[in-house]
């Protein structure tokens, strides 16, 4: 075994990576949410305009912190240089419970979601319907994902640069089609537009705004994931900053249009609460035959995401296990596929343990808060960048880039707090849960 990752990645590859990272099963799962708690297509629309714009900032801060520290870990590695090694480990420690191995679960289930949407009989046709139930069965499925794609990803990152390039095109594709083909051909109306339920700023409707950009920027997260794997980055000086701009911005252009057609297709009392809204959309607007193959084809997309995820976390663990803060073991780098493969497992048997528990929309909440927390933190940490050593690169914003997104972010998770403080206590305890395992590795460290 080796302890080095090899630098073998340029442009092309890490901007597919970062974009896989994004379109994820956010945009196809959580706009039905969204109509439930607002209630008002506008509103909806403007707040993905605003979470994209949100997603940007956070993209140019990490830029040019991932210039700076071009290594594996992400923020892990940025908090850790630029405040304390405890409160990088507590990023870490929630990359590895929740900042990967939970959209891995919730890819996961999408996919099952949406392939057994396509195909309702396919539980009959197993002759597995008097063994499980219909969602242990999409359960069972996104179980058997999660185990083949880290199984793919534990042969080498070269191989599974190759297959996360394809499934990125397909899915920008499919998304594309989506948004032409639904608006300009599809059954729908703009009258679907207009608000159905004019939105007054009460206290209940400013924690709904909070909760629905916490479910956004779930769906933009990953706008900071090249940073992840900045050891296996060609010039990452150059690659990192420009991956995530050009990313970040694409994915905002295409998730304002493809929100767009699904309220064109959809009225908003048929949206709400929908988890499946893309293959709604495509019956509403091409007929039962397209929503079958739309749905199978969203099914297929969300493996691009899966498979980024199962990339990226992975290295985060890694890392951390190289600085003597995780299991010796996790810092292994498999000899001939020089990837970290007992890491790519671990984070395998997490997913899956995250999708045997909760339903999905819980899993969303508790997610969603936790992937707010550190990235505000990391952020923060671009002022302190300025003033030391390490910068290397200066971008354009500087400070209203991470003021505008410090205080958006706060402003999200303290809403969304009071609508979900259940599931957000939980983001919160699971943080503080790496405190005594962090000085359980410090005190293991000194022994060894």
């Amino acid at each position: 075994m080796q302890k080095k990752l090899e630098r073998r990645l340029g442009l092309f590859p890490v901007t597919n990576i970062v974009i896989a990272n994004i379109i994820g099963a956010g945009i196809f799962t959580t706009t039905g949410y969204l109509m439930g708690f607002l209630q008002n297509p506008v509103v909806m629309l403007i707040l993905w305009g605003i979470g994209g714009l949100v997603a940007l900032c956070g993209a140019i801060s990490f830029g040019e912190l991932g210039a700076a520290f071009p290594e594996a870990g992400g923020e892990y590695v940025f908090i850790s240089k630029l405040y304390s090694p405890l409160l990088g480990f507590l990023s870490g420690w929630l990359s590895l419970i929740v900042g990967f191995s939970a959209p891995i679960a919730a890819s996961a289930i999408g996919f099952a979601k949406y392939f057994i949407w396509a195909f309702p009989q396919l539980q009959n046709w197993l002759m597995l319907n008097e063994i499980l139930s219909v969602e242990n069965f999409s359960r069972c499925m996104a179980i058997l994902v999660i185990v083949g794609f880290s199984f793919v990803h534990s042969r080498g990152i070269v191989l599974g640069a190759r297959v996360q390039n394809g499934l990125t095109v397909l899915k920008i594709l499919l998304v594309i089609g989506l948004i032409v083909a639904g608006l300009l051909l599809g059954e729908g109306s703009m009258q679907n537009v207009r608000s159905v339920k004019t939105f007054q700023f009460s206290f209940d409707n400013w924690k709904a705004l909070g909760l629905s950009l916490m479910f956004i920027m779930f769906a933009y997260s990953g706008w900071n994931s090249a940073t992840y794997i900045g050891s296996e980055i060609r010039t990452p000086r150059k690659v990192i900053p420009r991956s995530l701009l050009i990313s970040t911005l694409t994915v905002t252009v295409l998730y304002i249009l493809l929100n767009l057609f699904f309220v064109y297709a959809v009225p908003a009392s048929q949206m709400r609460n929908e988890p499946e809204i893309g293959g709604l959309a495509a019956g509403l607007a091409f007929g039962a035959t397209a929503e079958t193959i739309i749905s199978l084809l969203i099914s297929f997309a969300l493996f691009s995401s899966l498979s980024a995820f199962i990339i990226l976390g992975p290295r985060v663990y890694y890392k951390m296990a190289s600085d003597g803060l995780f299991f010796e073991s996790i810092a292994r780098i498999n000899r001939k596929h020089k990837v970290p493969s007992n890491a790519i497992f671990l984070q395998a048997v997490i997913a899956i343990v995250l999708v045997l528990s909760g339903t999905f929309e819980q899993i969303l909440t508790y997610m969603g808060f936790s992937l707010g927390i550190f990235p505000i933190v990391a952020v923060a940490g671009n002022i302190k960048l300025r003033r030391s050593t390490h910068q290397q690169l200066r971008l354009p914003g500087y400070p209203y880039v991470q003021l505008f997104f410090i205080v958006v972010s706060t402003a999200i998770l303290v809403l969304a707090y009071f609508e979900r403080p259940v599931e957000s206590s939980i983001a919160v305890l699971t943080a503080l849960s790496g405190i005594p395992m962090y000085y359980w590795f410090q005190r293991k460290k000194k022994l060894s």
